[in-house]
């Protein structure tokens, strides 16, 4: 991967900062996408910089058409290009069905949904003339398997899904690949701070039986984004621990 151009979309923490380092680790320049966190962001190029790539930082909210044209824009004249997409941007707003107000809806579907939507139809124009590329949408387990109270959520990941096999259908005859990621629970501090009965209902759902970390998403993405994955795409690799099953 070394002489590529990577954007992460929501790269400065969890899961986005995991694949940032494992991208920068494969010899990858990486532009870190954030909406807030500047500083975790910054803290993420120069992790990635320590690992001997080109990084730097860049804002916008990906639910603006504009906003992302802009990004993508600023990503080709700093970076000198953008060959590998992961639009691993995303929020959560949970509620029950009959509590979830209209906001809530639209603000899940428009940053994790069109948000996906808007970065790859910018990263695709650059990687068309190019008739290389590589979009890997990090979905999740739920919109496959669904989850009570998430029905926005869950919604804008199965949305991700369909968006995924679209496009890789309708862009592979210029070389690029469009696949996802969809994670299962992943040990963070959240599930970190659940009460021990809620962790062991959630860990005898996973066939395997652990939480998965981070750097286990983020090595699926590294290996989607490789040459030796090619041949590869319209693909969901769940990265679940068997949950999905």
């Amino acid at each position: 991967m070394a002489g590529r151009v990577a954007l992460v979309t929501g790269g400065s923490g969890g899961i986005g900062r995991a694949v940032v380092e494992s991208l920068a680790r494969a010899g990858t320049a990486v532009a870190v996408h954030y909406s807030c966190n500047g500083a975790s962001a910054e803290e993420a190029t120069q992790c990635a910089r320590a690992l001997g790539v080109e990084s730097m930082a860049f804002q916008a909210d990906v639910s603006d058409a504009s906003q992302v044209d802009a990004l993508v824009a600023a990503v080709m004249e700093q970076m000198g290009g953008l060959d590998v997409l992961v639009n691993n941007a995303g929020i959560a707003r949970d509620n029950l069905l009959v509590r979830m107000k209209d906001d809530e809806w639209d603000a899940v579907l428009n940053t994790n949904l069109k948000g996906a939507f808007h970065c790859a139809r910018a990263a695709a124009r650059h990687m068309l003339r190019r008739r290389w590329g590589r979009i890997i949408n990090i979905t999740s387990v739920v919109g496959i398997i669904g989850n009570p109270g998430q029905a926005n959520y869950c919604a804008s990941k199965a949305g991700l899904i369909g968006l995924t096999k679209a496009l890789a259908k309708e862009l592979a005859p210029r070389g690029i690949t469009v696949n996802a990621v969809a994670p299962g629970f992943i040990a963070t501090e959240m599930t970190a701070s659940l009460a021990e009965e809620v962790r062991q209902r959630m860990l005898q759902a996973i066939p395997l039986g652990f939480f998965a970390e981070p750097k286990d998403v983020a090595a699926a993405v590294a290996f989607l984004a490789s040459e030796e994955a090619r041949y590869i795409t319209g693909h969901v690799l769940q990265v679940d621990g068997g949950l999905g099953m």
